[in-house]
């Protein structure tokens, strides 16, 4: 099975940063996101900052987009 993108080199705090400074989350950064969670052991400090980014979503803060 092949991965739709990948992402050579970036950390979650990295998707984290760049999600939070353009206010916007895209597709790309959730599948990101989503293979992180699928196939990462994540620290604590990431999952928390994932959680962050669903809150943020639900409340309005970041728009998706595709």
């Amino acid at each position: 099975m092949q991965a739709i993108y990948q992402f050579p080199n970036l950390t979650v705090t990295e998707i984290f940063s760049h999600i939070y400074s353009m206010g916007t989350i895209t597709q790309r950064d959730r599948q990101f996101l989503q293979q992180a969670l699928l196939q990462e052991s994540l620290s604590e400090e990431e999952i928390t900052m994932i959680d962050r980014l669903v809150y943020a979503v639900r409340r309005g803060w970041l728009k998706m987009i595709d």
